[in-house]
């Protein structure tokens, strides 16, 4: 952004504060800690590091980390934490980096910033900067939630497009690396196992960030330190919270045919004793009908007895 400043107001009206985006970050620590076990020391670059919560959050791990940024409002933050970070073009800065040199290669909501010829790029550096077992993580807005792809991904007037998981996805598996991870993010915790949803829910409520995570070939040895993290589920998919709602649909309908039913037996039964109080009316009729002929039949004989 051309305005200094501008991007980082924006970052701490919409994206969140600080704490809370580091407090999101943790979710990568199950794939990033078996590094540690391997190198020493285990460096990493950040491409795109904005404030540096990433950046603080590696150095408290352990990490040696680098960020590179093109807004100086941004590390101005950085600057102010004391976290290494310099300001330059991030694809540049990738290729400046030698072979086999890092650790981690991560671009936290970079390329949807970027040309899709520079995203290519960016996969490709980033696999032969990488040390074996290394990894690659970028984070995005998540296109499959319908509002953050039709609505909340234009905020941001330096979005270029949304990227599609699968597409994301496909360029590391494309490029050569060992395993490719698709992660859904930041979905709402209580959503996770309600059974009941609205319509609303089904569009809004999709993971609205997703991350892929992909790493370099290495030995077994090393590779099978990273099974547990690659194993895990995270998140929530489009298709998962339609069927839920199909399946509360399915089940309003039910209930409402059987209550339909239990009306209709209702209604049958109060037709069954109207009918039987109609039939009991007729013979209190006939009955009353034959006492008046009989009371009159007795005051009749009784006139004639008495002339």
């Amino acid at each position: 952004m051309t305005s200094t400043g501008f991007y980082r107001a924006f970052e701490e009206r919409y994206r969140g504060p600080r704490e809370l985006i580091k407090q999101r970050l943790e979710v990568y620590l199950p794939f990033i800690a078996p590094l540690l076990q391997w190198y020493e020391p285990a460096a990493a670059i950040d491409l795109g590091c904005g404030r540096g919560e990433w950046l603080e959050l590696l150095q408290e791990k352990g990490f040696l980390p680098q960020g590179v940024d093109l807004d100086e409002g941004m590390l101005e933050s950085c600057r102010e934490r004391g976290l290494p970070a310099t300001q330059g073009d991030a694809i540049a800065y990738l290729k400046s980096l030698a072979d086999a040199t890092q650790c981690i290669v991560s671009g936290f909501h970079i390329v949807e910033h970027i040309p899709f010829d520079d995203l290519q790029t960016l996969v490709i550096e980033a696999l032969r900067v990488l040390k074996p077992g290394g990894l690659l993580i970028l984070e995005t807005p998540n296109p499959e939630n319908v509002v953050v792809g039709t609505t909340n991904f234009y905020l941001d007037p330096t979005h270029l497009r949304p990227i599609p998981p699968l597409l994301l996805s496909f360029l590391p598996e494309h490029y050569g690396y060992e395993r490719v991870k698709t992660l859904r993010l930041q979905e709402s915790p209580e959503l996770a196992a309600k059974e009941n949803i609205g319509l609303f829910e089904v569009f809004a409520g999709v993971s609205p960030d997703y991350a892929v995570v992909a790493q370099k070939n290495a030995s077994p040895e090393v590779l099978c330190a990273f099974d547990a993290a690659f194993a895990k589920h995270h998140g929530i998919e489009l298709n998962e919270l339609a069927n839920r709602y199909d399946a509360g649909l399915e089940r309003s309908i039910s209930t409402l045919g059987q209550r339909m039913a239990n009306v209709e037996s209702q209604a049958g039964g109060m037709s069954d004793a109207l009918a039987r109080i109609t039939v009991l009316q007729d013979r209190l009729i006939d009955a009353v009908s034959q006492a008046e002929r009989n009371a009159a039949r007795a005051q009749a004989a009784e006139g004639k007895a008495d002339a």
